[in-house]
Protein backbone atom coordinates (compact mmCIF):
# COMPACT_ATOMS: atom_id res chain seq x y z
CA UNK A 1 0.00 0.00 0.00
CA UNK A 2 0.97 3.68 -0.03
CA UNK A 3 0.77 6.17 2.82
CA UNK A 4 -2.51 7.37 1.29
CA UNK A 5 -4.20 3.94 1.11
CA UNK A 6 -4.32 1.27 3.78
CA UNK A 7 -5.73 -2.26 3.57
CA UNK A 8 -6.35 -4.09 6.84
CA UNK A 9 -7.97 -7.47 7.31
CA UNK A 10 -10.51 -7.63 10.12
CA UNK A 11 -11.38 -11.32 10.42
CA UNK A 12 -12.96 -12.10 7.02
CA UNK A 13 -13.32 -8.45 5.92
CA UNK A 14 -10.68 -6.44 4.06
CA UNK A 15 -11.08 -2.73 4.81
CA UNK A 16 -9.54 -0.44 2.19
CA UNK A 17 -9.23 3.11 3.51
CA UNK A 18 -8.31 6.25 1.58
CA UNK A 19 -6.07 8.47 3.70
CA UNK A 20 -5.35 11.81 2.07
CA UNK A 21 -7.55 14.11 4.15
CA UNK A 22 -5.70 17.31 3.22
CA UNK A 23 -6.81 16.75 -0.40
CA UNK A 24 -10.23 15.23 0.42
CA UNK A 25 -8.78 11.85 -0.63
CA UNK A 26 -8.26 13.00 -4.22
CA UNK A 27 -6.94 9.97 -6.07
CA UNK A 28 -3.42 9.79 -7.48
CA UNK A 29 -2.15 7.08 -9.80
CA UNK A 30 -0.26 5.50 -6.89
CA UNK A 31 -3.51 5.37 -4.92
CA UNK A 32 -5.33 3.72 -7.81
CA UNK A 33 -2.60 1.09 -7.99
CA UNK A 34 -2.77 0.44 -4.24
CA UNK A 35 -6.56 0.03 -4.25
CA UNK A 36 -6.31 -2.35 -7.22
CA UNK A 37 -3.73 -4.48 -5.41
CA UNK A 38 -5.98 -4.68 -2.34
CA UNK A 39 -9.00 -5.73 -4.42
CA UNK A 40 -7.12 -8.12 -6.69
CA UNK A 41 -5.30 -9.75 -3.79
CA UNK A 42 -8.60 -10.57 -2.11
CA UNK A 43 -9.81 -12.55 -5.12
CA UNK A 44 -7.53 -15.52 -4.43
CA UNK A 45 -7.60 -15.24 -0.63
CA UNK A 46 -10.31 -17.60 0.63
CA UNK A 47 -10.13 -16.05 4.10
CA UNK A 48 -11.43 -12.72 2.75
CA UNK A 49 -15.20 -12.90 2.36
CA UNK A 50 -16.07 -9.23 1.98
CA UNK A 51 -14.48 -5.87 1.11
CA UNK A 52 -15.16 -2.44 2.59
CA UNK A 53 -13.94 0.76 0.96
CA UNK A 54 -13.97 3.91 3.06
CA UNK A 55 -12.64 7.44 2.99
CA UNK A 56 -12.83 7.80 6.74
CA UNK A 57 -14.72 10.74 8.24
CA UNK A 58 -15.00 13.99 6.29
CA UNK A 59 -14.68 12.82 2.67
CA UNK A 60 -14.98 9.73 0.53
CA UNK A 61 -12.95 11.05 -2.39
CA UNK A 62 -12.91 14.27 -4.38
CA UNK A 63 -12.18 12.21 -7.48
CA UNK A 64 -9.04 12.48 -9.55
CA UNK A 65 -6.17 14.65 -8.41
CA UNK A 66 -6.22 16.66 -11.63
CA UNK A 67 -2.56 17.70 -11.49
CA UNK A 68 -1.52 14.08 -11.10
CA UNK A 69 -4.07 12.89 -13.65
CA UNK A 70 -2.92 15.29 -16.38
CA UNK A 71 0.73 14.54 -15.69
CA UNK A 72 0.06 10.80 -15.99
CA UNK A 73 -2.19 11.05 -19.07
CA UNK A 74 -0.11 13.51 -21.05
CA UNK A 75 -1.81 16.71 -22.19
CA UNK A 76 -1.01 16.11 -25.86
CA UNK A 77 -2.55 12.66 -26.28
CA UNK A 78 -5.43 12.49 -23.83
CA UNK A 79 -4.66 8.81 -23.11
CA UNK A 80 -6.18 7.55 -19.86
CA UNK A 81 -3.56 6.64 -17.23
CA UNK A 82 -3.22 2.86 -16.99
CA UNK A 83 -3.44 2.77 -13.19
CA UNK A 84 -6.90 4.36 -13.41
CA UNK A 85 -7.97 1.87 -16.10
CA UNK A 86 -6.59 -1.05 -14.07
CA UNK A 87 -8.57 0.17 -11.05
CA UNK A 88 -11.78 0.09 -13.08
CA UNK A 89 -10.83 -3.36 -14.34
CA UNK A 90 -10.38 -4.51 -10.73
CA UNK A 91 -13.86 -3.25 -9.86
CA UNK A 92 -15.39 -4.94 -12.89
CA UNK A 93 -13.80 -8.31 -12.14
CA UNK A 94 -14.17 -8.22 -8.36
CA UNK A 95 -16.08 -11.30 -7.17
CA UNK A 96 -16.28 -10.46 -3.45
CA UNK A 97 -19.15 -8.45 -1.91
CA UNK A 98 -18.09 -4.79 -1.77
CA UNK A 99 -19.50 -2.37 0.82
CA UNK A 100 -18.90 1.38 0.60
CA UNK A 101 -18.76 3.80 3.54
CA UNK A 102 -19.30 7.35 2.26
CA UNK A 103 -18.89 10.11 4.84
CA UNK A 104 -18.49 13.34 2.86
CA UNK A 105 -18.01 14.25 -0.78
CA UNK A 106 -17.91 11.60 -3.50
CA UNK A 107 -16.94 13.35 -6.73
CA UNK A 108 -16.39 11.92 -10.23
CA UNK A 109 -14.93 8.44 -9.94
CA UNK A 110 -15.77 8.69 -6.22
CA UNK A 111 -19.41 8.43 -7.27
CA UNK A 112 -19.08 6.13 -10.27
CA UNK A 113 -17.25 3.48 -8.22
CA UNK A 114 -20.26 3.38 -5.87
CA UNK A 115 -22.30 1.73 -8.61
CA UNK A 116 -19.89 -1.22 -8.56
CA UNK A 117 -20.59 -1.71 -4.86
CA UNK A 118 -23.13 -4.15 -3.46
CA UNK A 119 -24.14 -2.19 -0.38
CA UNK A 120 -23.66 1.51 0.36
CA UNK A 121 -23.74 3.32 3.71
CA UNK A 122 -23.72 7.12 3.52
CA UNK A 123 -23.68 9.71 6.26
CA UNK A 124 -25.88 12.79 6.17
CA UNK A 125 -22.70 14.70 5.26
CA UNK A 126 -22.29 12.69 2.04
CA UNK A 127 -22.96 14.04 -1.43
CA UNK A 128 -22.56 12.48 -4.85
CA UNK A 129 -21.60 14.32 -8.03
CA UNK A 130 -20.19 13.53 -11.47
CA UNK A 131 -19.09 16.89 -12.92
CA UNK A 132 -17.55 15.41 -16.07
CA UNK A 133 -19.72 17.65 -18.24
CA UNK A 134 -18.27 20.79 -16.64
CA UNK A 135 -14.81 19.69 -17.79
CA UNK A 136 -16.01 18.90 -21.30
CA UNK A 137 -15.75 15.17 -20.62
CA UNK A 138 -18.00 12.10 -20.63
CA UNK A 139 -18.93 9.55 -17.93
CA UNK A 140 -16.49 6.76 -17.06
CA UNK A 141 -16.25 3.58 -15.01
CA UNK A 142 -19.19 1.96 -16.85
CA UNK A 143 -21.40 4.59 -15.18
CA UNK A 144 -23.23 5.21 -18.46
CA UNK A 145 -24.42 1.60 -18.16
CA UNK A 146 -24.79 1.14 -14.40
CA UNK A 147 -26.32 4.46 -13.32
CA UNK A 148 -29.42 4.29 -15.58
CA UNK A 149 -29.89 0.66 -14.51
CA UNK A 150 -29.80 1.67 -10.86
CA UNK A 151 -31.87 4.86 -10.88
CA UNK A 152 -33.58 5.25 -14.25
CA UNK A 153 -32.76 7.37 -17.29
CA UNK A 154 -34.11 10.69 -16.02
CA UNK A 155 -32.17 10.68 -12.75
CA UNK A 156 -29.09 9.37 -14.54
CA UNK A 157 -29.38 12.21 -17.07
CA UNK A 158 -29.55 14.79 -14.30
CA UNK A 159 -26.45 13.34 -12.63
CA UNK A 160 -24.26 12.32 -15.56
CA UNK A 161 -25.24 14.81 -18.28
CA UNK A 162 -26.28 17.85 -16.24
CA UNK A 163 -23.77 17.29 -13.44
CA UNK A 164 -26.32 17.74 -10.66
CA UNK A 165 -25.20 16.90 -7.12
CA UNK A 166 -27.24 14.40 -5.08
CA UNK A 167 -27.55 14.33 -1.30
CA UNK A 168 -27.37 11.17 0.78
CA UNK A 169 -31.13 11.15 1.34
CA UNK A 170 -31.83 11.68 -2.36
CA UNK A 171 -29.36 8.89 -3.18
CA UNK A 172 -31.23 6.58 -0.85
CA UNK A 173 -34.52 7.52 -2.51
CA UNK A 174 -32.90 6.94 -5.93
CA UNK A 175 -31.92 3.46 -4.81
CA UNK A 176 -28.12 3.42 -4.81
CA UNK A 177 -27.64 4.08 -1.08
CA UNK A 178 -28.95 1.49 1.38
CA UNK A 179 -28.84 3.45 4.62
CA UNK A 180 -28.08 6.97 5.84
CA UNK A 181 -26.37 7.44 9.20
CA UNK A 182 -24.95 10.27 11.29
CA UNK A 183 -21.56 11.74 10.32
CA UNK A 184 -18.67 9.72 11.68
CA UNK A 185 -20.60 6.44 11.71
CA UNK A 186 -20.53 5.30 8.07
CA UNK A 187 -17.47 3.07 8.36
CA UNK A 188 -18.64 1.42 11.58
CA UNK A 189 -21.98 0.62 9.98
CA UNK A 190 -20.27 -0.66 6.83
CA UNK A 191 -18.15 -3.02 8.93
CA UNK A 192 -21.32 -4.31 10.62
CA UNK A 193 -22.89 -5.02 7.23
CA UNK A 194 -19.70 -6.78 6.12
CA UNK A 195 -19.81 -9.01 9.19
CA UNK A 196 -23.43 -9.90 8.38
CA UNK A 197 -22.41 -10.84 4.83
CA UNK A 198 -19.45 -12.88 6.10
CA UNK A 199 -21.77 -14.87 8.35
CA UNK A 200 -23.83 -16.08 5.37
CA UNK A 201 -23.01 -19.27 3.39
CA UNK A 202 -20.03 -18.26 1.23
CA UNK A 203 -20.79 -20.24 -1.92
CA UNK A 204 -24.45 -19.24 -1.95
CA UNK A 205 -23.48 -15.57 -1.53
CA UNK A 206 -20.97 -15.77 -4.38
CA UNK A 207 -23.43 -17.45 -6.76
CA UNK A 208 -26.32 -15.16 -5.84
CA UNK A 209 -24.17 -12.05 -6.23
CA UNK A 210 -23.00 -13.24 -9.64
CA UNK A 211 -26.62 -13.65 -10.74
CA UNK A 212 -27.37 -10.06 -9.73
CA UNK A 213 -24.30 -8.39 -11.24
CA UNK A 214 -23.70 -7.22 -14.79
CA UNK A 215 -21.14 -9.64 -16.32
CA UNK A 216 -17.54 -8.35 -16.18
CA UNK A 217 -17.13 -8.62 -19.95
CA UNK A 218 -20.14 -6.30 -20.45
CA UNK A 219 -18.71 -3.85 -17.94
CA UNK A 220 -15.31 -3.89 -19.62
CA UNK A 221 -16.82 -3.28 -23.06
CA UNK A 222 -18.55 -0.17 -21.71
CA UNK A 223 -15.45 0.94 -19.75
CA UNK A 224 -13.31 0.61 -22.87
CA UNK A 225 -15.82 2.52 -24.99
CA UNK A 226 -16.14 5.29 -22.40
CA UNK A 227 -12.36 5.47 -22.02
CA UNK A 228 -11.90 5.92 -25.78
CA UNK A 229 -14.40 8.76 -25.84
CA UNK A 230 -12.95 10.21 -22.61
CA UNK A 231 -9.47 10.25 -24.13
CA UNK A 232 -10.74 11.93 -27.29
CA UNK A 233 -12.58 14.52 -25.22
CA UNK A 234 -9.45 15.34 -23.20
CA UNK A 235 -7.98 17.06 -26.28
CA UNK A 236 -11.22 18.78 -27.33
CA UNK A 237 -11.53 22.56 -27.30
CA UNK A 238 -14.22 22.34 -24.62
CA UNK A 239 -12.07 20.25 -22.27
CA UNK A 240 -8.89 22.26 -22.82
CA UNK A 241 -10.77 25.48 -22.07
CA UNK A 242 -12.42 23.97 -18.99
CA UNK A 243 -9.12 22.67 -17.58
CA UNK A 244 -7.38 25.98 -18.25
CA UNK A 245 -10.16 27.81 -16.44
CA UNK A 246 -9.98 25.35 -13.52
CA UNK A 247 -6.25 25.82 -13.01
CA UNK A 248 -6.54 29.58 -13.44
CA UNK A 249 -9.06 29.63 -10.59
CA UNK A 250 -6.68 27.56 -8.43
CA UNK A 251 -3.87 30.08 -8.99
CA UNK A 252 -6.10 33.10 -8.33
Amino acid sequence: MTDNVTATDDDATRVITLRRPDKKNALTQDMYAAISRAIDGAQTDSKIRCLVISGGAGAFTAGNDLDDFLKASGNSTGDRPMNAINFLRSLAHNAKPLVAAVDGVAVGVGTTMIFHCDYVIASTAASFSTPFIHLGLVPEGASSLLVPMAMGHQRAFAMLVMGQKISAEDAKQAGFVNAVVAPGHAEDEARKIARQICALPAEAVALSRKLLKTPPEDLMRRIDHESKLFGERMTSQEAVAAFNAFFARKKA
